[in-house]
């Protein structure tokens, strides 16, 4: 009886400035999976991490439209393999764990795994990036019912099928949220494994901002509300109009009883626009409530479409 053969490998670093750290990052994946095909994406890095890459073994490839989620967005679109194994080029994820992801992936026939950063040094893991995945992890269990530990994780690994059927939207960081989301809506089977998490080496520099990045999963967060349950969104902007329609309306209500009258007219035409806007924030909700689940059938269609892990 003849044996499955081997699951290509490939093994996805998107970079941008990581001349002190990419050779180290390709040797480790190297070393952890000899049969992988490693491919950095270069993100128009200003000093010689092109060079230093190639000059390591690995294959290299360029992304002109800058943030991390064009390169993904690139990566996926282009690379052919059974599984995916992506981190960041800064050699902060630890390569030996790979091997580890990719079994777990395999034996428990699972579409995504993720590393969930163990961090082995204070400079590792900034407290704001911990509150901010804590926020994200929250809101997310909240919308699905369940989530990962560590949402911001860029150490994970994917099998084709997801790969094939996720059509990259965001441009920077959010990227990793939009990944989780992705397996999340379409109940896909995930794991999680803990990984150690180490500081960057001397000379290479975080590209991520506290506050900056704090604000972009702020918005991240109300982003997924808007899209993922607009009927809940849109149904709070209804339901909030429309209480204020009524307390607005209240004492034209006993004043008209008591006289028959209605002395502030312009009260009366604004209570009767807000409770417009309510009925058609309302019915908005409803509407793309449709849509969404509409979109969320065609995502699971192409998903369907590619294998299961075990099957190749």
């Amino acid at each position: 009886m003849n044996s499955l053969p081997e699951p290509v490998i490939a093994v996805l670093l998107p970079c941008y400035n990581e001349e002190a750290a990419i050779a180290q990052t390709v040797a480790g994946f190297r070393a952890a999976l000899p049969s992988a095909t490693i491919y950095v994406y270069d993100n128009n890095s200003g000093d010689r991490t092109v060079e230093v890459a190639r000059a390591a073994g690995a294959i290299v490839r360029t992304e002109r439209i800058q943030g991390k989620g064009a390169v993904v967005r690139r990566m996926f679109a282009d690379i052919d393999a059974d599984i995916y194994v992506m981190a960041d080029g800064d050699a902060t994820y630890d390569a030996a764990s790979a091997p580890v992801l990719v079994a777990r992936m395999l034996g428990e026939n699972l579409d995504m795994v993720v590393g969930s950063r163990i961090g082995e040094a204070a400079a590792a893991y900034r407290r704001g990036h911990r509150l901010g995945n804590a926020m994200l992890t929250g809101m997310l269990t909240r919308l699905f019912g369940r989530s990962f530990t560590d949402i911001l994780s860029g150490y994970r690994v994917f099998s084709r099928r997801f790969v094939k059927s996720f059509p990259v939207l965001s441009v920077g960081f959010e990227i990793e949220t939009e990944i989780s989301v992705h397996a999340l809506e379409l109940k896909m089977p995930v794991g999680e494994i803990e990984t150690p998490y180490f500081a960057r080496p001397e000379g290479s520099v975080s590209k991520l901002s506290t506050y900056r990045d704090g604000w972009r999963i702020l918005g991240t967060i109300a982003t997924l509300y808007r899209i993922e349950r607009p009927l809940w969104f849109f149904g709070a902007f209804g339901i909030a109009l429309l209480a204020l329609a009524i307390v607005l309306a209240m004492p034209l209500a006993i004043t008209y009883a008591q006289t028959g009258l209605v002395p502030r007219f312009p009260t009366a035409i604004l209570v009767t626009g807000l409770t417009i806007l309510a009925a058609l924030s309302g019915f908005a909700g409803l509407i793309l409530d449709t849509v969404v689940r509409g979109r969320r059938e065609v995502r699971r269609l192409a998903y369907l479409a590619h294998p299961a892990p075990s099957a190749l």
